[in-house]
């Protein structure tokens, strides 16, 4: 049989049947390595696998084949360091919630995300959470900053789980959709999840059911039916997003505004930092790339450990 991971511990996982939609508790036979990667979990949510159901009474099964992923999200791995973790794997796009105050997300940490979904071409919306404690300045500083990414191909939205505001919006780009929902902790996941899926504990019994079972389930995604063909994964708060796979010499090439001017650079082994000739670099100074980009580059590139 085929099924989507939708949920992970780990060492179970909660396979959801494609054909029926029925939930199955499954585990994985033998042990799985990806090749060229080094992961903490073989397996992600968004997986599609092949399984067969072992016990018939309690539906549960075991893991065969993994499919090919079409994309993936994947961050340095939080307890082992010279591994990485998958966040999600097959989405159609990724919603990043930020928040410019309690608290407020840094452009380092929202350019690494950004970098990360480029490299796998994952289309991201922002999504600028809590706007109902802005005030004026607070305000006219999220409209400049959505104006920034907007430039360089990166929609936005303002949104308030507890107004309301743009939550009848972000449900509609959710639709007939696979879609990752990441950010810091504290910037209002949760709150904007219920709003946007009202019956949250009737679609989750299931699941909570299988994840009752004794095992700690917080660090790992899930993924929730919003209605029929409408998916959204919903990931624990990430405290930081170290950049996995990304060479130095290709780095640039996931900044859209500084992919453009590749080729005009004098030297084609440019890094954009002091060389003389750089198209990037004169962009920068004629303040057509935005600072805080060129800056977020510039420590992506020098390994700084800014992932707040």
């Amino acid at each position: 049989m085929t099924g989507i991971v939708v949920k992970s511990t780990g060492s179970w996982y909660l396979v959801r049947e494609i054909a029926t939609g029925q939930l199955h508790r499954c585990r994985l036979r033998g042990k799985f390595k990806i090749k060229g990667l080094k992961v903490s979990n073989p397996l992600a949510v968004g997986d599609q696998v092949d399984f067969t159901v072992e016990d018939q009474t309690e539906g549960a099964g075991v893991i065969h084949h993994i499919e090919p992923r079409r994309n993936y999200i994947i961050r340095r791995s939080v307890h082992k360091s010279e591994h990485a973790h998958i966040v999600a794997a097959n989405l159609d796009q990724a919603l990043l919630v930020v928040t410019l105050a309690s608290p407020a997300t840094s452009f380092g940490f929202i350019d690494r995300f950004l970098v990360t979904a480029e490299a796998y071409h994952i289309p991201v919306t922002l999504i600028f959470n809590k706007a109902d404690i802005y005030d004026e300045d607070l305000l006219d500083y999220q409209e400049q900053i959505a104006k920034m990414y907007k430039r360089v191909g990166y929609p936005s939205l303002r949104s308030s789980a507890h107004t309301g505001e743009g939550v009848s919006d972000i449900d509609a780009l959710l639709d007939n959709k696979v879609s990752l929902l990441s950010g810091h902790s504290g910037v209002g996941k949760s709150t904007l999840i219920n709003a946007l899926v009202p019956d949250l504990d009737l679609k989750t019994a299931e699941i909570s059911q299988f994840s009752d079972k004794g095992v700690h389930t917080t660090t790992f995604a899930e993924m929730l039916e919003v209605r029929p063909g409408t998916y959204l994964i919903d990931t624990p708060g990430i405290k930081e997003l170290g950049l996995v796979d990304v060479k130095k010499g290709e780095l640039a090439g996931y900044f859209p505004e500084m992919r453009a001017l590749l080729n005009q650079c004098r030297y084609h082994n440019c890094q954009h930092l002091h060389e003389p000739g750089c198209a990037v670099r004169e962009a920068v100074d004629k303040g057509k790339i935005a600072l805080p980009r060129y800056d977020s580059y510039v420590s992506m590139l020098e390994g700084d450990d800014n992932r707040h």
